[in-house]
């Protein structure tokens, strides 16, 4: 005793069940790639977000020879326009992969509100009070700092560390 699959008799059964079997192939599709799609970005959000944790600045040799001839390198605050973040480049000694130290937009007796202007070609900047400052009276950042990386490049680490 044999079985026989049945198959469509009529025209319309003919021309009908293979775009319902197609459409309900890509419906199984689309739904599969959605829920690992989901899962994906739940996944991701979850997570630590992915961040630049450093900014390259440029060859130590190239960015010692600007502030030496310039003065410290002021780095205006990229995130918004309160520049509470922007951050000053200082070097000093004869070896461009040593003496980086890098300082807040603003006096260390001042908070960030009060942010300063530098004064071309020196090392001196002006506060929002009109006082005349040393790049050493400005706050040091605790959540940022000078990396040299193989005694060719400049980094600031944002990391916190």
């Amino acid at each position: 005793m044999s079985v026989r699959a049945r198959r469509p008799t009529t025209p319309l059964t003919r021309a009908v069940l293979p775009v319902v079997g197609g459409v309900a192939f890509f419906a199984v599709l689309f739904g599969t790639t959605w829920l690992l799609a989901d899962r994906v970005t739940q996944r991701r959000s979850s997570g630590e977000a992915t961040v630049v944790r450093t900014f390259e600045v440029g060859r130590v040799d190239d960015v010692a020879a600007i502030v030496e001839r310039d003065g410290p390198i002021l780095y205006p605050d990229l995130r918004d326009a309160s520049g509470a973040r922007s951050i000053v480049i200082d070097h000093t000694g004869a070896d461009p992969a040593r003496g980086w130290q890098l300082y807040l937009a603003h006096p260390d007796d001042r908070d960030a509100a009060c942010l300063v202007r530098h004064v071309p070609a020196s090392r001196d900047f002006v506060d929002c009070e009109g006082r005349t400052l040393d790049v050493s009276a400005l706050r040091r950042p605790s959540d940022a700092r000078p990396i040299v990386e193989n005694r060719t490049t400049l980094l600031i680490d944002l990391s916190g560390g």
